[in-house]
């Protein structure tokens, strides 16, 4: 199902604003505190973004209270506190070395968004090191990457006005990444829907590996809205025509709801043995939820980025790490 572009309000997500961060929160949810220490279907999302959020004059506040979108002012809890901005996790796979990847993010502001993606030589454009965005916006928030709140109508140069990030497409400017496992803490709110994003069974969160571009990676979803887990491989034919979209091949499923509005550690696995065939493993809490080998065509052996994906979700990680995980 192809994302359609919003043209009015979206439904199904309300939001405030949060003076000094610059931009739409959920109603309700506060900025989180600082934690303690820690030890085939077609699913196109398209390539712009964002909705109707506080109309601000800049970071300071909004330019007036007529302008902020009040539909469905329901309370939510705010989330439990981030975990460390540390990266200490219990890894299952690999030993962090020279070439491991460690996210850090600021206090709060813009990481970068879709606009600095689409347009990486603007001045007022908010490019980062570590990150692209091809759609929605990446905030930091007390150290953790914060998607804001989704919405259906592209970011404006700062995301103040719209986030994008009913469609949220983040990875690593890095594409050196082979056998690894990516580890992160992870936090959901329920899928939402907009005008430009109806309701589907894989709205929620997912991790890429061997991202080689938007039409060829493995994404493995640890949360959707149906409630499963799954692994798929997204390729594009030999010869493809261009502009053709790639074509999505589930690999493995499995029903794993875990719950929302908690912090979860997800882990993804991929490894390429000497037949070039590539081994897939999905964690959750640390329990293997997903497996799969993939023998292609279309398998991706060599190596990519490794990314998040959110659809219809406010999503938060934190502890994004990627470590050399190579095949026994």
């Amino acid at each position: 199902m192809s994302r359609r572009r919003q043209e009015g309000p979206a439904p199904g997500y309300s939001r405030r604003a949060v003076v000094g961060l610059g931009l739409a929160a959920t109603t309700g949810v506060l900025p989180l505190t600082d934690g303690p220490s820690a030890g085939g279907s077609s699913e196109t999302g398209a390539q712009t973004g964002a909705g109707t959020g506080a109309d601000w004059a800049g970071a300071g506040g909004p330019r007036g209270a007529e302008a902020r979108d009040t539909e469905g002012e329901t309370a939510l809890q705010a989330p439990t506190p981030a975990p460390a901005r540390t990266g200490r996790t219990s890894l299952t796979c690999g030993v962090p070395d020279a070439t491991t990847f460690l996210a850090v993010f600021p206090r709060s502001g813009l990481i970068t968004n879709e606009y600095a993606h689409r347009h990486p030589g603007a001045a007022d454009a908010r490019t980062h090191p570590d990150w692209a965005v091809t759609s929605g916006s990446l905030f930091a928030d007390r150290g953790t990457a914060w998607s804001g709140v989704p919405d259906g109508l592209s970011p404006d140069p700062l995301s103040l006005l719209h986030t994008g990030s009913s469609v949220l497409r983040a990875v690593t400017v890095r594409r050196d990444f082979a056998d690894t496992a990516v580890h992160a803490r992870v936090l959901l709110r329920p899928p939402g829907t907009t005008a430009r994003t109806p309701a589907t069974d894989w709205d929620g969160g997912h991790l890429w590996l061997r991202y080689r571009s938007p039409q060829e990676l493995y994404a493995l979803s640890f949360r959707r809205r149906d409630g499963l887990v799954v692994i798929k491989r997204k390729w594009l034919p030999p010869g493809a025509a261009d502009g053709t979209e790639g074509t999505y091949t589930t690999l493995a499923q499995a029903p794993c709801a875990i719950p929302y509005d908690t912090w979860h550690l997800v882990e993804a696995q991929v490894r390429t043995t000497a037949e070039a065939t590539v081994r897939l493993r999905l964690l959750v809490d640390g329990r293997a939820v997903a497996e799969a080998v993939d023998t292609g065509p279309g398998v991706l052996a060599g190596p990519g980025g490794v990314g998040v994906r959110g659809d219809n979700t406010e999503l938060r990680f934190a502890a994004f790490t990627a470590v050399p995980c190579p095949a026994p």
